[in-house]
Formats: C-alpha cells, sequence, structure tokens
C-alpha cells in the first residue's frame, strides 16, 4: 500500500494495480510540486466542491476516464458533464471493486464558483471511510470537530486518519487532537495547513499534543511517499 501526500488535502493510493486520489489541489496551489497532468487515477474521492478540492480530480477523472465518488449533487454535475460518477449520500456505503466506501458528515460548505464567476451550491460536504489494500481510512475531509466522530472511531477500526489542522476554515490543533481522541485511529496525518497565510500553523505541535493519546502520527512532506 502506497500513500503520497500531494499537499493541502490531497492523497494519492495506490494498491495492486488500482489508484485512487482523494481532494486533489496541485493546479495554484503555491506548495505543490506535481502537475495534475502528471497524475493518473482509476477512483476520485471529493468531499465538497470548493476549487481546492474539486477542480483537479474532476480534470483527472475526465482526462483518465476514472470514476468520481462523491455526494449525489457532484457526481450528477459530472455525469451531467460527461465524466463517469457515482453517487452517494451521507451515512450510505457502498461496495466498489477496491472496497467499501461510506460517505460520513462534515461540517462546511460545497459550492462551485463557474468559469463566468457564478456561485452555485452543490449539496453537502462529506468524508469518507473506505477500505482499500486491507486497511480502513478516514479522510474527514473540510470539517470542524462534531461528537459523531466518537461514533465513528467505535464502530470502525481506522488504521489511518487524515484530519485538518490549519484552522479558519476547519479545525484548529486543538480540536483535531480531540477529533484524534474520539476516532481513535492507528495513524493520523494531519492536513489542509500551511498552503495559504491564514491556514499556516506548526505540525509539530500537532504531533506533541497527540502523543498522549499513543497514536503514531506521521507529518509527510509535500510530495512525500510512504507504506502503510
Amino acid at each position: 500500500m502506497i500513500v503520497q501526500y500531494l499537499g493541502h488535502s490531497g492523497f494519492y493510493l495506490e494498491h495492486d494495480g488500482t489508484k485512487l486520489i482523494i481532494d486533489l489541489f496541485l493546479t495554484g496551489n503555491p506548495l505543490a510540486d506535481v502537475p495534475a497532468s502528471d497524475v493518473d487515477a482509476d477512483y476520485v474521492l471529493l468531499s465538497h466542491a470548493h476549487g481546492d478540492h474539486a477542480a483537479d480530480g474532476i480534470n483527472i477523472a475526465e482526462r483518465c476516464g476514472a470514476t468520481v465518488i462523491s455526494t449525489f449533487e457532484i457526481a450528477t454535475w459530472c455525469l451531467n458533464h460527461g465524466i463517469k460518477a457515482h453517487g452517494m449520500h451521507i451515512g450510505g456505503a457502498h461496495e466498489f471493486p477496491f472496497g467499501r466506501v461510506k460517505l460520513t458528515i462534515a461540517h462546511h460548505g460545497s459550492s462551485m464558483t463557474t468559469p463566468d464567476g457564478n456561485v452555485i451550491n452543490l449539496g453537502n460536504p462529506c468524508g469518507f471511510v473506505f477500505n482499500f489494500g486491507n486497511k480502513t481510512f478516514y479522510h474527514t475531509g473540510d470539517t470542524g470537530l462534531f461528537l459523531d466522530m466518537k461514533l465513528i472511531g467505535e464502530i470502525n477500526n481506522i488504521d489511518v486518519a487524515f484530519v485538518p489542522i490549519g484552522d479558519n476554515f476547519t479545525m484548529g490543533i486543538d480540536d483535531a487532537v480531540k477529533a484524534v481522541e474520539f476516532i481513535r485511529p492507528k495513524t493520523v496525518i494531519p492536513m489542509h495547513y500551511n498552503t495559504f497565510d491564514v491556514i499556516k500553523t506548526d505540525p509539530d505541535i500537532f504531533v506533541q499534543k497527540v502523543k498522549p493519546l499513543g497514536v503514531n502520527v506521521l507529518v509527510p512532506a509535500v510530495g512525500e511517499s510512504f507504506e502503510i
């Protein structure tokens, strides 16, 4: 199982030849060093429609013929634009060839700004609990802290959790530490920080505050790959 952190909230996962990407933000990201044109995928998970999570994924899906997995509204938008997609709703799960995906709640927004400047709402944001390569992952998406994270941790044996720590638009460090306490993953990886000035923070503070929980913390550099 190869996992690569591509910056912001974006991850690339590969197992047994299947390539999965989540919420990539490469085009226009000052910290990204991989162009979207270099990324291939079979499946694209999109937690919400904001451009820093969905735009590159949609373009990659169109180029590669990949299937977008997202909320019903985002999936319908993709289908209407000739992009393969599978729509779901929060609380629902589906078995895909690579594994099971279940949508969780997330407290955020999910709007898209069109090229002519119009803002369209595309339903609710979400997170993902998914199985891939005999591991269970939880990508929270952009979200604030919520108590149901405790329930998610109780009913799922989470191997790896991806949680935002940048504050302002999502959880900050202290709320993210509480989220880790609720979820109880074996490993946690912080995300959604330092891309813009308004979400700059020190991930080492997060590492130190999580240590008493006995959870392994990985802080990969942008572009770094590792095995899970």
